[in-house]
């Protein structure tokens, strides 16, 4: 497995001797790891890194593990492997209510954490990035043509609109940031003109019929960024 396609999984962890140690056995294990000391710097390298899969320590400084749970999942559906020593079962419960997928205690073994990983992994939809047509039942979008219909009437849109509709669409559920939109649909550098896509969003929402913030699928979550968020099918 090439580094390009190895899963990448970002650790929060505030002991650099547990992060060292997991450092090697991950890598050791085919996957491309990443770290952050507490929890703030946790959000800002998960929304740098767009991670495959996240290991939490709870016990974190500046943020503590449980609001960073509930910040990634406000963010993302990413999968979240809680490791930490407080191993009290209504921890383990409130843990998995709040949304992780798994929950593994210190000290633990270097087989089974390799084992879990490799199970949320295997559970993880399909990403959309090898996409070529995106159709939910309320908008189509044809990425390999340049074509956009919406309940069946086709939209014209700069192909500024069509690169932030794509990029949002590749990745439903998930928030994409201001940096990303940026790069994704600009090819701008982080921090570039922020301004012009709050814009871009609302004139993207008016060529298609979606100019009620509230019941729009392109979904503001503020101080984040934007995400498409799909209908559910009956």
């Amino acid at each position: 497995m090439s580094v390009a396609s190895a899963p990448r999984v970002l650790v929060i962890e505030d002991d650099p001797d547990i992060w060292r140690s997991l450092e090697l056995l991950l890598q050791g294990a085919g996957y491309v790891p990443s770290w952050a000391a507490d929890g703030l710097a946790g959000l800002d390298r998960f929304a740098d890194d767009r991670p495959d899969l996240v290991v939490l320590d709870l016990g974190l400084p500046k943020l503590d593990g449980w609001t960073v749970l509930e910040r990634l999942r406000h963010l993302s559906d990413v999968p979240v492997l809680l490791l930490t020593a407080r191993g009290l079962e209504h921890e383990k419960v409130r843990g998995l209510l709040g949304g992780a997928d798994d929950y593994l205690t210190k000290p633990y073994g270097n087989d089974e954490l390799v084992a879990r990983l490799r199970s949320l992994l295997r559970r993880r939809p399909p990403p959309h990035d090898d996409l070529t047509v995106f159709d939910d039942g309320r908008v189509r979008v044809d990425l390999a043509r340049g074509g956009v219909e919406v309940a069946g009437s086709p939209v014209v849109l700069t192909p500024t609109e069509f690169r932030l509709l794509a990029a949002l669409v590749r990745h439903p559920g998930q928030v994409l940031t201001h940096d990303q939109l940026l790069e994704l649909a600009w090819r701008q550098a982080p921090g570039a003109g922020r301004g012009r896509i709050k814009f871009a969003i609302l004139g993207l929402r008016r060529k298609l019929s979606w100019t009620d913030a509230e019941t729009s699928p392109i979904e503001s979550v503020r101080g984040f960024g934007y995400r498409y968020v799909a209908p559910l099918r009956g």
